[in-house]
């Protein structure tokens, strides 16, 4: 986990984390520490952040030579050297311009020998006492030749799209534009429009084609002489709508109330789903709630409604803009002038002693709310326990109960005397088997934070030791070649933000289950694989030794990656497939990346 580390210092030593985990090539923080024996001593470094640094944007587009320049500086130590780069967009590795020790920090790009088309530029920062960053990369269009450049439109498109094209160094030459699409990864290419002078735009309907992902490109024509533009790959048309479906609330609706609604959408996946009110026979909506991720549901205090009669819809829109209204679920009451209780989810798994609590309310006074369980469809209720007073929350000791699922709910008795039982809060999971996952990382190891690439880390934890055998067949350990598979969400009926890792060993699953990544890191239906290494180690965690596997992202096969500026914990599940020494198999409760909210890889 890029920026996250713990450091404990005490008078016995200094114990530094990252250097067991391997530090990252481009660190936000660093410590160093030296000890003497005699006066019992702790110093820290002079130095203990990485430099600054910028690239000057080249303008675009450019030409022959081109001069480079970044500025620099550390608010440390001295600069030590600036490195200036350029790459084509996407591509694995930068290519060195420069090496400059002093400012200002320019050099002569030669572009005579490149291909035109879009490049990057950035530079490289190291100060004094070796600490680097790298700068975020500027755009260019290196344009030696005739060049036909075609704008890229959005990833995912509908309706009418505007189109554009250019022409650079086409001198005094009359040209006309043609510009054409092709099936993805085809070369049936077709006209989609022709311009036959300058500005080269067209509307491109998109309506009369399959919602299917598609390649464009564009070709300019003077005389006998054609240029055709770099192919603008896997544009995804989608005009087809998302299905959508308010689910029933209930009636009558008192308290805290469940809302919810069901989305599928089968091109560009489902963006967004708002859940709407209205008072019986207006037509003026109120948006309740808006949910990116399933499951489609969000929890409501009814009792900010005014009592009576509403109805109730979602529209789900996905990411091409596409939307649906679903059906309105009508007539149902809210009342909130008599008791109301609902019982709040402990959570799907639970484990040792847990907190459960309740909502109440009655316009007659509360005199009891008492929380019970049952084994799940059994209906034969047990007591937790009885709270007079609100908070009403008990801790609930899940050790004295055999392991399986668990019904829950809540009786409340009003000043009357009257009782009021809560909805059932249905199979949650006990579970106090021993072996289960502790904690899941990421460590940045490559130059594009937010972003799997090449030297990145993932970092699984369980809470003890386990038999590596049973992760993958005669593993001790030691390095093994495996395949780190991402998955986009959508590919698992999981939605955009459902992007997905397993491990794989020539071919066949390796027993470590999922993670769940909770960002938006691969295009809509794409999967990337990683030729990666696996090691295993231990560390003490809780004062007790614990299995730790580590897998080190290397080359990639396959596109779509996409760099993400959101933070957000990742989830791992584990597989039941691996035991401890005793045999004991691993619980597959999920388990959240511990720490504060950053961004993985």
């Amino acid at each position: 986990m890029s920026g996250r580390s713990s450091l404990l210092v005490s008078s016995l030593g200094l114990l530094v984390g990252a250097a067991v985990l391997g530090a990252p090539a481009f660190s936000t923080a660093a410590f160093t520490a030296s000890t003497s024996n005699a006066a019992s001593t702790v110093s820290a470094a002079a130095d203990w952040t990485p430099p600054t640094v910028a690239i000057a944007d080249p303008g675009s587009p450019v030409k022959g030579t081109v001069a480079l320049s970044a500025t620099a500086s550390d608010g440390e130590s001295l600069i030590a050297t600036v490195v200036i780069q350029y790459q084509l967009p996407d591509a694995a590795a930068w290519t060195t311009v420069c090496t400059d020790t002093t400012a200002p920090y320019s050099c002569a790009w030669s572009t005579a020998g490149l291909a035109d088309g879009n490049y990057d530029v950035r530079a490289i920062a190291t100060d004094a006492a070796g600490y680097s960053t790298a700068s975020a990369p500027a755009r260019t269009l290196v344009a030696n030749n005739v060049l036909v450049v075609l704008a890229a439109p959005a990833d995912v498109v509908r309706a009418t799209v505007p189109l554009s094209a250019s022409i650079v160094n086409g001198g005094t030459a009359a040209y006309s534009m043609r510009i054409e699409y092709a099936p993805a990864g085809t070369t049936t290419w077709k006209t989609l429009c022709t311009i036959s002078a300058s500005p080269y735009t067209c509307s491109w309907v998109t309506t009369g084609y399959a919602n299917d992902f598609v390649d464009l490109r564009a070709v300019a024509t003077s005389g006998g002489t054609s240029h055709t533009s770099a192919v603008v790959a896997d544009i995804l048309v989608d005009n087809l709508a998302p299905v959508a479906t308010m689910v029933d609330p209930g009636s009558p609706l008192s308290g805290f109330v469940t809302l919810a609604a069901t989305a599928t959408d089968a091109h560009s996946g489902v963006a967004q789903v708002v859940i709407q009110s209205a008072p019986t026979g207006s037509t003026t909506w109120t948006s309740r709630c808006t949910v990116t991720a399933a499951p489609y549901s969000c929890r409501i205090d009814s009792a900010a409604l005014a009592d009576g009669g509403y109805s109730f819809r979602a529209i789900v829109t996905d990411a091409a803009g596409n939307s649906t209204t679903s059906a309105t679920i009508a007539n149902r009451i809210v009342d909130n002038t008599v008791s109301s209780v609902s019982v709040v989810d402990p959570g799907a798994y639970l484990q040792g002693t847990v907190s459960v609590s309740a909502n109440a309310s009655s316009t007659a006074g509360i005199t009891s709310v008492t929380i019970q369980r049952s084994p799940s469809g059994a209906g034969t209720w047990t007591d937790i326990c009885v709270d007079s007073a609100s908070p009403y929350a008990c801790s609930w000791t899940t050790t004295g109960v055999a392991d399986g699922t668990y019904d829950l709910r809540a009786v409340l008795v009003d000043g009357a005397g009257r009782t009021t039982t809560s909805a059932i809060v249905a199979a949650r999971q006990v579970d106090n088997t021993p072996l289960r996952g502790y904690d899941v990382q990421a460590v940045n190891g490559g130059t594009t934070l937010g972003r799997l690439e090449s030297g990145d880390t993932l970092t699984l934890t369980y809470n003890d030791a386990v038999s590596l055998g049973t992760i993958t067949s005669g593993w001790t350990g030691s390095a093994l070649a495996v395949t780190l598979r991402l998955q986009d969400g959508n590919l698992l009926g999981l939605g955009n933000a459902g992007d997905t890792i397993d491990v794989l060993r020539s071919g066949s699953a390796v027993a470590l289950g999922s993670v769940a990544v909770r960002n938006d890191v691969i295009k809509s239906s794409r999967t990337v694989s990683f030729a990666s290494t696996m090691t295993a180690s231990t560390a003490v965690v809780n004062g007790r030794t614990v299995t730790v596997v580590s897998i080190r992202l290397g080359a990639s096969s396959g596109g779509g990656l996409r760099t993400t500026s959101l933070t957000g914990a990742m989830i791992w599940t584990p597989s039941s497939s691996v035991t401890d020494a005793f045999g004991n198999r691993a619980s597959t409760a999920p388990t959240t990346e511990l720490g504060t909210l950053d961004r993985d890889f």
